[in-house]
């Protein structure tokens, strides 16, 4: 399909959800993409789930989750709460018990599947408890653990069976007129994922979580998740999103800021330098990959609006990086520093690094 400003606009116009409170956050409606991860603490470990918070919180988390696998956990949820500064999510499966002592400790959100915690009156009794203080809650589908039934019917963990297990959960909510339901149906297929997310956008309006479960290490969930949440976002789906992470998560938070930049998305709480780079070719002669590597990490934590262009040669350096507020462009030995692609100034390889953050520290 030929591509022209029309076509753009209509791939990146989000659809229309209703508005959730998670706290002070709130999500969908117009509200900006909100990023999610979750602690791998031992949630009963309070020091340690605070710590990992609050540097998810300065990495530019917006909303955290934490197991509640017990009554300990649960009742660690208020001391926990008082301590941090975003939202906190309750991760709670079958024991209702443990999610009305979440409510009553403080949680800003639930992360349950109402068919899970036990009979009507069970679920009756989270609804009320959740309703009069305002929780909402996150129905969460994942592809590992549907119902057997709903296998059988649609022949395994299909999109179709994804989104008729959230209808099923839904339903026990709807009862008892909650409508402040966020929803999540993760596979670990990229491909299932898409279509989930995208069947269940064209029935409901409710706010969607969005993420690839099981996503593996670092590369292969930033590859995955690259891939399902960035065609959902650029179809104007997704309200909340996490990249799972088998490792520290907040490169979860990091990669999700990525991927939402990328598709134009990001809406920091802080200014951020966005850095680009070229891949390098036979014409590099300095050493660019050493120097991408330290200036992004030299800039990770400048707090300026910013984008900084780091190109391997002076053939297409300063073109490329025009639309950069400053840059490098690498020659023999030296580098050719621009802003806005206009040249300024040469300097040699071993003062680039440092010249360009001279000249950032001005900005």
């Amino acid at each position: 399909m030929e591509m022209n400003e029309d076509n753009l606009t209509q791939r990146t116009t989000r659809r229309p959800t209703r508005e959730v409170a998670i706290g002070g956050v709130k999500i969908g409606g117009e509200n900006p993409v909100a990023i999610q991860s979750m602690c791998n603490t031992d949630t009963r470990n309070i020091a340690a789930t605070v710590n990992q918070i609050k540097a998810l919180t300065a990495a530019g988390c917006d909303i955290v989750r934490v197991a509640v696998p017990d009554q300990p956990a649960a009742e660690a949820i208020s001391a926990i709460r008082s301590q941090i500064e975003i939202p906190l999510v309750a991760d709670i499966h079958f024991d209702y018990h443990l999610a009305l002592t979440a409510i009553a400790k403080g949680i800003d959100k639930l992360r349950i599947n109402p068919g899970n915690i036990g009979g009507r009156e069970k679920v009756h009794a989270v609804v009320a408890a959740a309703k009069e203080r305002g929780i909402p809650i996150r129905i969460g589908v994942n592809g590992g653990s549907l119902e057997k039934d709903l296998l059988i019917q649609y022949g395994g963990p299909t999109a179709e069976a994804l989104v008729a297990s959230a209808e099923r959960h839904m339903a026990y909510l709807l009862e008892d007129d909650f409508h402040d339901i966020v929803v999540s149906m993760k596979s670990s297929d990229v491909l299932t994922t898409i279509e989930a997310y995208t069947l269940f956008s064209e029935k409901y309006d409710y706010p969607v979580h969005l993420g690839v479960t099981e996503a593996g290490i670092l590369k292969s969930a930033a590859i995955k998740s690259s891939i399902a949440l960035g065609h959902l976002l650029l179809a104007g789906i997704g309200d909340t999103m996490r990249v799972s992470v088998t490792g520290d998560p907040v490169s979860e938070v990091e990669t999700a800021q990525s991927i939402l930049k990328a598709v134009g998305r990001y809406s920091a709480k802080r200014p951020t330098v966005d850095v680009v780079s070229c891949p390098t070719c036979g014409r590099t002669e300095i050493d660019l990959i050493g120097i991408a590597k330290e200036m992004n990490k030299r800039l990770a934590q400048v707090e300026k609006d910013i984008k900084v262009a780091v190109m391997g040669c002076v053939v297409n350096g300063p073109g490329e990086g025009k639309e950069a507020d400053i840059g490098v462009a690498g020659g023999k030995g030296k580098g050719v520093l621009f802003k806005k692609g206009k040249v300024f100034k040469t300097v040699n390889e071993s003062e680039i690094i440092d010249a360009l953050m001279t000249e950032i520290d001005k900005m």
